[in-house]
């Protein structure tokens, strides 16, 4: 198991073979993620935006942009 100590200023230092695994490198961004009360998961942040794409197969129905910003100016005016 591998381990690593807070400081005082509650920061903590990723083990090298943790970080080698997860392919980090100095400045990039983790997120913790909560799975259970008192249980957390950290996620590399460093992944493009677009890598999801294809990951639901393709979509059922094609919207317009027109249509999502109709949908969302009418839940808006809803939220009011």
């Amino acid at each position: 198991m591998t381990s690593a100590t807070i400081t005082s200023k509650g920061q903590i230092t990723i083990p090298a073979q943790v970080r080698e695994a997860m392919h980090l490198s100095a400045g990039d961004r983790i997120e913790f993620i909560e799975v259970e009360p008192g249980r957390y998961e950290f996620i590399a942040s460093t992944r493009s935006v677009t890598e999801p794409k294809g990951m639901f197969g393709k979509t059922a129905k094609i919207v317009s942009i027109e249509e999502m910003n109709s949908a969302i100016a009418t839940r808006g005016a809803a939220a009011r």
